[in-house]
């Protein structure tokens, strides 16, 4: 009997980290993958990617819907709470295995304390990292909650361990994403960059030139100061009259006031800004690869960014304590400051390839645990 691994889906972010291991969990002789796919994967405002799911061969088991509206910290924790009954309904029907969950959303905490509950052995995956925002905490929350935990690197094993987890436990795998890097042909020609960007809205860009890749997202623990330092980088990003492709934001408390000021801006502003909500994984790393420069404050930069060699500007908090590699320029919300970085990197152009987040070998060693792991369910905490 196969074994079954319930992989969560909740974001657009998920399935570009995941890709490769679905496809690899999918293929192999001794698992069984059940996709649930819900929250913001599920919305077209932030990028739905269900049908993006289907269109690349994978059967969704299970699809919950769970955003409440508001975008703020109220409706960002009465979310949490929706999503723990909606998966806990899921995980009882589906009766996994391992729950496979991925990094620090409010979504996998809610996935984690489910499964706990339901005595499903949870796999994690990215934990023992840090950032300095909320994500961290529910990060490190999601660690204790997990029972084998699949790392980046050295370091951020070494922290699992120092929280408690068992040795046997934690594995350096690398992150899986940069092994979907490895298998692509990482060139933009004439012909594919017809295809890669979607309709969207602004000014057309020619991806065979000189172009920047902008994502900026919400900061929670920062509540209340999106509006302001989105209209301070849009217009930054405009005065410099580079083509730029900007990302929607995700779906945290926050990322309606930054929709909010790029309606504004695009309705009223003449820019070289082309605006997407969402592109395959495989064309958003062709993208970034193909940048001048990548800013704003998305983990990709730091993470893909580096195995790509891709110069970036990363701008406020949101990464502040993540380890970065030497691609990464760190500045304030400042006009000066975000304009003389970014015309300083493309200047500096493409840097070395860094192996910090790994070396695009993560997804063999991760399914192979997961198909010969013991299952358990009670965890015991050496201090």
């Amino acid at each position: 009997m196969k074994r079954k691994i319930c992989v969560v889906i909740t974001s657009r972010a998920h399935y570009g980290r995941l890709k490769s291991v679905l496809l690899a969990i999918k293929k192999h002789p001794q698992l069984e993958l059940q996709l649930v796919v819900g929250a913001s994967a599920v919305l077209r405002n932030y990028g739905e990617i269900s049908g993006l799911l289907i269109k690349d061969g994978f059967k969704i088991n299970s699809v919950f819907y769970s955003v409440i509206e508001g975008e703020n910290p109220i409706a960002m924790a009465k979310t949490t709470g929706l999503i723990i009954l909606e998966l806990t309904t899921i995980f009882s029907n589906l009766k996994p295995d391992i729950v496979f969950l991925h990094a620090d959303r409010y979504e996998v905490l809610a996935g984690a304390i489910a499964a706990s509950y339901l005595n499903i052995m949870v796999a994690h995956n990215q934990g023992g990292e840090v950032s300095g925002t909320i994500d961290e905490h529910v990060r490190h929350a999601v660690t204790k909650l997990a029972h084998v935990h699949f790392t980046t690197n050295k370091n951020t094993a070494e922290r699992i361990i120092k929280m408690g987890e068992d040795p046997k436990m934690v594995y350096a795998t690398g992150c899986p994403s940069l092994d979907l890097i490895k298998g692509l042909n990482l060139k933009i020609t004439a012909s594919l960059a017809k295809k890669i960007l979607p309709k969207g809205v602004g000014q057309p860009i020619d991806l065979t030139k000189s172009y920047l890749v902008v994502s900026f997202h919400p900061v929670t623990t920062d509540y209340g100061e999106g509006r302001k330092r989105t209209q301070l980088l849009l217009e930054t990003i405009n005065d410099l009259q580079v083509p730029a492709i900007w990302f929607w934001p995700n779906v945290d408390a926050g990322s309606d006031e930054i929709s909010k000021i790029i309606r504004v801006f695009r309705e009223k502003e003449k820019s070289n800004i082309f605006f997407v909500k969402n592109l395959s994984p495989e064309n958003y790393l062709l993208l970034v690869n193909n940048a001048i420069c990548c800013v704003g404050n998305s983990s990709s930069f730091i993470r893909e960014g580096s195995f790509l060699g891709v110069p970036a500007v990363i701008v406020g908090n949101r990464q502040m304590a993540r380890e970065r590699a030497k691609n990464i320029l760190d500045v304030d919300f400042n006009k000066q400051q975000i304009s003389e970085a970014i015309l300083k990197q493309i200047k500096r152009g493409r840097y070395q390839r860094d192996y910090l987040y790994g070396n695009g070998q993560a997804v063999s060693k991760i399914v192979n645990v997961l198909a010969s792991v013991k299952i358990f369910h009670q965890k015991f905490i050496t201090y």
